[in-house]
């Protein structure tokens, strides 16, 4: 999860760092940060939530300079304190850097044991910091070799924005299992993001997605910039992006995220068997896939779930009793729309099964007489170690329950969830994905 942005070339750089990082926030929402250089030194604010609550207009003028990087943080690595708060700033022989990440390490704790060994002193839990020290560590003669030299100590998924006091530096993994974009700002910078939603939103131009291997180097002043094929790509994007994390809006691989869980839904409704009134979704992430089902059975599509805009999504949040709560803030069933109704659920996933069993409880409790639940995704049955909140085979409910036990559970009148085929060939089956959370396939180790 995670956001990252990276913007160069523009006098606007932290506010268009800024606004990316707002249309972005949905992938993550505990902490925020901004780093600019003004050519001769970085200077950084950071704290613990989101984007509008951390930065005001007298801080962003405080950032002057026209190289930005920026992250918003969903912990999958280290923890909730202010030291674990992205981008990272430290001063080297170099002079000042600042390191932002979205993914994780898998190889974390090895290299960090190796660096703690050979001196270094650790301020945070998070694998981003490793990479700050092997820089920091490296007897390469310039950044740009040195960064090259610490991503080979990388293992796992990840996108890097790295700046200094005059260039930026953009790496993604050679799998690619997140998604790294590059756009063009009207004012002729160039601007790095996790999502083209970004790019959208500050009218950005999309130039081409950054490829699985490829690191991108920019330098203050300068038009062009170059390209370094790191290693030899496979790539592999994560099937989550498109079921979850991305916004509709953004295009992921040059697929809309809109189109493809709109293809899901219609994947859910060819095996649907039941009888039902109509579509209701779960709002925002179930929308496009409901459009989708009630479009290829040709039944009513009703909002009959109102979602509370001003919650948090209750998937990320760091503690259970956060997300308990936070369902009933977060949904309010329209009792007049649902009494006596037969009606299917669309939802994009369960993980947890806390959701969907709240969920339900609330229709049944608005009138609805028969609740059909159908998921836009395979069950997830395995953790995801290369950036998703799910570290334990305990946490998923589908790990040790089969889709007849989960239903029971959950006290739906049916369940349902796309196979890994129908997920798969919802988004495209000319390429190949990360499934990890649906077949335990790990396929990049240590």
């Amino acid at each position: 999860m995670c956001a990252v942005v990276g913007v160069i070339n523009s006098k606007n750089a932290s506010t268009y760092a800024y606004y990316a990082l707002f249309a972005m926030q949905h992938r993550g929402q505990e902490a925020s940060g901004i780093s600019v250089s003004n050519g001769k030194n970085i200077k950084t604010i950071k704290a613990k939530g989101e984007v509008s609550q951390v930065f005001n207009e007298e801080k962003l003028k405080s950032l002057e300079g026209e190289l930005a990087i920026g992250h918003n943080r969903y912990s999958t690595a280290g923890n909730s304190s202010l030291n674990d708060t992205q981008p990272i700033a430290a001063t080297c022989i170099l002079g000042d850097i600042a390191l932002a990440h979205n993914g994780n390490l898998v190889n974390k704790d090895e290299v960090r044991t190796r660096l703690i060994q050979d001196g270094a002193i650790f301020r945070t839990n998070m694998d981003t910091e490793n990479v700050v020290h092997l820089i920091a560590r490296s007897k390469k003669q310039n950044l740009k070799e040195r960064f090259i030299e610490s991503l080979k100590d990388c293992v796992g998924a990840y996108c890097f924005v790295l700046a200094d006091k005059e260039k930026l530096y953009a790496a993604r993994d050679p799998y690619g299992v997140r998604p790294l974009s590059l756009g063009r700002l009207k004012d002729g910078g160039y601007i790095i993001a996790s999502e083209t939603c970004a790019f959208d939103l500050i009218e950005a131009e999309f130039i081409r997605d950054i490829l699985p291997g490829e690191m991108l180097i920019f330098t203050l002043g300068q038009e062009q910039f170059e390209s370094i094929e790191l290693f030899k790509s496979e790539p592999r994007i994560c099937a989550f992006e498109y079921v979850y994390f991305a916004r509709p809006d953004s295009v992921v691989e040059g697929k809309s995220v809109y189109e493809v869980r709109k293809k899901m839904g219609e994947n859910l409704a060819k095996k649907f068997t039941y009888k039902a009134d109509f579509v209701v979704p779960v709002p925002d992430s179930g929308v496009s896939a409901a459009i989708g089902f009630a479009h290829y059975l040709k039944i009513p599509l009703e909002m009959a779930i109102v979602r509370n805009h001003y919650v948090g999504r209750t998937f990320i949040e760091p503690t259970q009793e956060l997300r308990n709560l936070k369902v009933k803030l977060k949904l309010n069933p329209m009792g007049k729309v649902l009494k006596g109704k037969e009606i299917v659920v669309i939802d994009d996933s369960i993980v947890r099964g806390t959701t969907s069993k709240k969920i339900i409880s609330l229709l049944r409790s608005a009138g609805a007489s028969k609740i059909h639940l159908a998921i836009a995704c395979p069950e997830i049955k395995f953790p995801d170690v290369y950036g998703i909140d799910t570290p334990t085979f305990e946490e998923l409910i589908s790990a040790h329950k089969n889709i007849e036990e989960v239903r029971k559970y959950i006290k739906a009148d049916s369940l349902s969830f796309l196979s890994i085929d129908e997920l798969v060939d919802s988004i495209g089956d000319e390429r190949a994905y990360s499934l990890v959370s649906f077949n335990g396939d790990y396929f990049i180790t240590k």
